[in-house]
């Protein structure tokens, strides 16, 4: 349903998005990761047909289209990082005015004002929203037509707990019904629980594209592990190290690099040396230390 073809976009002499190719399937939720200036909103917007490639095409829709052509945006609907509306107006009067636009049938508007969790606040004026609420009214606009395509630029960004779950919820919709979703997020917790797929760009090329699975095995082998001890004689260190080779005892506390599978072991290698452990904390690798990792960024 989305289709890029080495896809590259140029601002001046700034190469934005190198050589992309990629493609999104019917009923899949694909997530762009990568750190700030990464490209992933250039390629949403070329997708969205808001700029023209440099070279390479984009397509979209079943039959393919020129994502370029007008004709292509009817078959998707795009909601922007920043959104913004009149503050005069009331939410109720933006979601008529952009369901008007749409050709949207009159109900949508209080379907997509439910969806949103706006329904108490649709007589407001947006001057009274707060930053979570216009983002929602934003997520209200978006779900108004009735497209196979959805790209949504960090749509989470402002959001509160209410309008997360209201956005949970409306992706998964869309993927049991078969609609195609590419957004863009630096939020784990959104992408492990909706995206299919992941695509990571880092200075604009495409650096992974990874399952869900694959994603959550990348960033478990880049797991750490924190043991608090009394003390860690000789003997217990190279114990340890026969199961992580990587491990350190530094400032107290035994550092264990690797994923959590290695954690009982290590647990057991400990008390089977007397070790008297008195703190532990462990946490998975993290996507920002990964992206550096991918840039070669402190190495």
């Amino acid at each position: 349903m989305i289709s890029f073809r080495r896809f590259r976009k140029c601002f001046g002499s700034h190469q934005a998005v190198v050589d992309l190719t990629l493609e999104v399937c019917r009923g899949e939720v694909l997530a762009l990761l990568g750190p700030n200036g990464s490209g992933k909103t250039t390629t949403l917007k070329a997708a969205a047909g808001l700029i023209r490639p440099t070279s390479g095409t984009v397509e979209i829709g079943s039959p393919p289209l020129s994502a370029w052509l007008p004709a292509s945006r009817e078959a998707l609907s795009f909601l922007p990082q920043r959104v913004s509306f009149p503050e005069a107006l009331t939410g109720r009067e933006v979601v008529e005015f952009y369901r008007a636009l749409r050709n949207a049938p009159i109900q949508r508007a209080d379907d997509v004002l439910r969806i949103a969790s706006l329904n108490g606040a649709a007589s407001r004026s947006v001057s009274t929203y707060s930053g979570g609420m216009v983002q929602r009214l934003g997520l209200a606009v978006a779900a108004l037509p009735d497209a196979p395509i959805f790209l949504l630029d960090e749509p989470t960004a402002a959001l509160d707990p209410a309008g997360l779950e209201a956005f949970y919820s409306l992706v998964e919709r869309y993927a049991r019904e078969g609609r195609t979703v590419m957004f863009t997020s630096h939020q784990l917790g959104d992408v492990e629980r909706l995206a299919h797929r992941f695509a990571i760009l880092v200075d604009g090329r495409l650096a992974a594209l990874l399952t869900q699975g694959e994603l959550r095995d990348r960033l478990s082998a880049r797991g750490l592990m924190r043991v608090r001890l009394q003390a860690c004689p000789d003997a217990l260190l190279a114990a340890v190290r026969e199961v992580s080779g990587a491990a350190e005892w530094r400032d107290g506390a035994l550092s264990v690099p690797g994923p959590a599978s290695l954690r009982p072991a290590v647990i057991e290698v400990i008390r089977g040396h007397g070790g008297e452990m008195l703190d532990l904390t462990s946490e998975n690798g993290r996507l920002d230390a990964w992206y550096r990792e991918l840039t070669g960024a402190g190495s």
